[in-house]
């Protein structure tokens, strides 16, 4: 049971990191009394602060300033969130009103990082659907010269993805409805991991006067889909890291280039796999070094109870971690809904 002590050094805790993030200057006792009303006398405070500071929560910057948080106390305190901060009226408004007029997933992915990183002021990051999840839902071919092709595969989360085919022998536009109706044969319906095999035996079986347009075509959908499936990610609020400059000790840049490192994305995206879960990494926390200046919150949207993708934001480890959390889940469920076709 915890003591009327701790919840006050608790309360403490609490209101010098709720003072640091709106004002990223060390907090003084006096401060905390002013602005918090804790009942309590200035000698309580400065004995609660001289606690905190022992157990590693607050760190003291120099001998006459205030206290800062720790990663120990910013980590402490999201582990004390147990209820997720309701978005205001306006905010539940400009999610739904801005992500409704999206066209498709694509589109309402880019618009959903993009209000993220608005309502947040933080960097927003977006992952497309896994493609080792989706199941292809059309295949397009279009025929762009004699000697080039062009498949568009549709999956049923939305996700599209282009890729290219030369071809060895001139086409004939004729049979381009054939060559369609082979390839969606081989693929509708399937993951593109289990479309592989149904793929060999199309290129095997292929019709003599089509067999080298089935074959590339084939080649190109196994190498660049089924053997390395390219998990395409979306940007967006870079710039929102520059207000917390001076915090990052590594610099800025590094900071930036670990953000355009695809595999580094990913890593962070990947620790959350259950619809609902909310992952915090602060700090040091973080495997990359360049980001250990730096806080990441990551969730999962996707359909039918099973994760399709992460969406998540990067921002110092002052960041609003009730209101980022928050607003992060509240756009992860617009994103479900929206694949649900809800």
């Amino acid at each position: 049971m915890v003591s009327a002590t701790e919840r006050r050094r608790q309360e403490v805790l609490r209101a010098i990191i709720a003072d640091y993030i709106v004002s990223q200057e060390p907090v003084g006792s006096k401060a905390l009394l002013d602005r918090h009303k804790m009942n309590v006398s200035s000698a309580t405070i400065r004995n609660d602060m001289a606690v905190l500071e022992s157990e590693g929560l607050i760190v003291q910057e120099h001998a006459s300033s205030g206290r800062i948080p720790t990663e120990k106390g910013y980590r402490q305190f999201v582990d004390s969130i147990h209820e997720i901060k309701p978005l205001s009226a306006p905010e539940r408004r400009a999610i739904t009103g801005f992500l409704e007029e999206g066209v498709d997933l694509e589109d309402v992915l880019r618009r959903s990082v993009q209000l993220l990183s608005q309502l947040t002021r933080q960097a927003a990051i977006v992952q497309l659907p896994m493609l080792n999840l989706s199941r292809v839902k059309h295949c397009e071919v279009v025929l762009l010269s004699p000697h080039r092709l062009l498949l568009v595969l549709i999956t049923d989360t939305g996700r599209v993805d282009q890729r290219n085919v030369e071809l060895g022998d001139g086409f004939n536009p004729d049979d381009l409805p054939r060559l369609r109706d082979l390839l969606n044969a081989a693929l509708v319906g399937k993951t593109l991991g289990d479309a592989r095999t149904s793929l060999a035996d199309l290129a095997h079986d292929a019709p003599a006067d089509i067999r080298d347009a089935v074959v590339r075509a084939a080649r190109v959908l196994v190498e660049t889909l089924v053997e390395q499936p390219t998990d395409r990610l979306i940007l967006a609020g870079a710039s929102n890291l520059t207000r917390g400059v001076r915090h990052h000790p590594s610099g800025l840049p590094g900071v930036l280039e670990a953000l355009e490192e695809q595999v580094v994305v990913l890593k962070l995206l990947a620790n959350v796999r259950d619809l609902g879960d909310v992952t915090v990494s602060i700090g040091e926390e973080n495997e990359v070094e360049q980001l250990h200046s730096t806080s990441v919150i990551t969730t999962a949207y996707g359909s039918d109870g099973a994760a399709l993708g992460g969406l998540g934001v990067v921002g110092p480890t002052f960041m609003d971690y009730p209101g980022t959390i928050s607003k992060v889940s509240a756009v992860a469920r617009y994103v479900s809904r929206v694949l649900a076709g809800d």
